[in-house]
């Protein structure tokens, strides 16, 4: 995306990415970058609605605009503070975060983010195909909206973090390129409902990944990084030096992390990147660009086991 990063693991959008002291604190650990915790639109919107539920006496349209806007204010200036300081404090690329899914009022904060001095903003966009009036044509248009409207307000990179529901996952990344996007981090990583049978209620589960999650990220990223325009990052399921160094072979450009950190504490990123330099120097190799991408889709010697999705006897090595 044109950043310049010390360091090839970046602190993905979590609570450990909402202070300057966590950020600073990242930073001394060795994150290449970080990426702020996510806005939501759901979450301005929220902060609106419960203001004016608030205020009983609100008769009047001026009154609820006027807390509206303010509501939409306060909360985007504690946001933009955060990147001013963070930016002033570190040395490192410093990128937002929205967690969008609409190409509407949101939009106009985009340019905001830019004036405070963000490296980048990263859109985390997910629409659900679950909406059985909606075809998957229209699904998709909303990412390309999104990311057209905020590419006509802003210069810095942008970059779209998505999903894996796509029927075209492929070529809807490729002309996520096309349209302008500088990077591609796979993929989201969502909060799985359970059921509680005992007071029956839905309630979240697996809220960290494990490392074995990193199977569908590392598939993908050695699939398209070698036909998409831009650069592409690996989220979801790398908690380790190990996994680090196969998603760079598969052709990442970086790992966005956080449930290794929460896990394993920030110091985790030093483990992570002294695993990747003991195993650089015994394998002969003096930069990433050495490596990055050789275990690639197309230049793999064997194509077929990130192609091929069914259990397949010869490749998993099963007699």
């Amino acid at each position: 995306m044109g950043l310049d990063l010390k360091s090839p693991v970046i602190a993905g959008s979590s609570g450990l990415t909402s202070s300057l002291e966590s950020i600073i604190d990242l930073e001394q650990k060795g994150a290449g970058a970080v990426v702020i915790k996510s806005l939501f639109e759901e979450e301005i919107m929220h902060e609106i609605q419960k203001t004016v539920e608030k205020d009983s006496t609100n008769q009047y349209s001026e009154a609820f605009d006027y807390i509206s806007n303010y509501s939409r204010h306060h909360h985007i200036d504690e946001y933009l503070k955060l990147i001013k300081n963070s930016k002033r404090a570190v040395g490192i690329p410093v990128m937002a975060s929205i967690n969008c899914v609409s190409a509407e009022e949101w939009t106009s904060f985009a340019s905001s983010i830019q004036q405070a001095g963000a490296d980048a903003l990263q859109l985390n966009i997910f629409v659900l195909p679950s909406d059985t009036s909606h075809t998957g044509e229209q699904n998709e248009k909303v990412y390309f909206d999104i990311l057209s409207e905020v590419l006509r307000r802003v210069t810095i990179p942008v970059s779209v973090k998505l999903s894996y529901y796509f029927s075209g996952l492929a070529k809807t990344a490729q002309k996520f390129a096309w349209t302008g996007a500088q990077g591609i981090v796979l993929f989201n990583r969502f909060c799985s409902p359970d059921i509680d049978i005992a007071e029956q209620k839905v309630i979240p589960s697996h809220i960290f990944s494990s490392p074995s999650e990193i199977a569908l990220p590392l598939r993908w990223v050695a699939m398209l990084s070698d036909h998409v325009q831009c650069d592409i990052v690996a989220s979801t399921g790398v908690h380790d030096g190990e996994g680090l160094i196969k998603i760079l072979l598969a052709g990442a450009k970086a790992a966005e992390v956080a449930s290794t950190l929460y896990i394993n504490g920030t110091g985790r990123i030093s483990q992570m990147l002294n695993d990747l330099k003991l195993w650089m120097e015994r394998n002969g190799y003096s930069s990433l660009p050495d490596f990055v991408g050789m275990m690639s889709h197309k230049k793999t010697g064997n194509p077929a086991a990130y192609e091929r999705v069914q259990f397949m006897k010869h490749i998993a090595g099963i007699e």
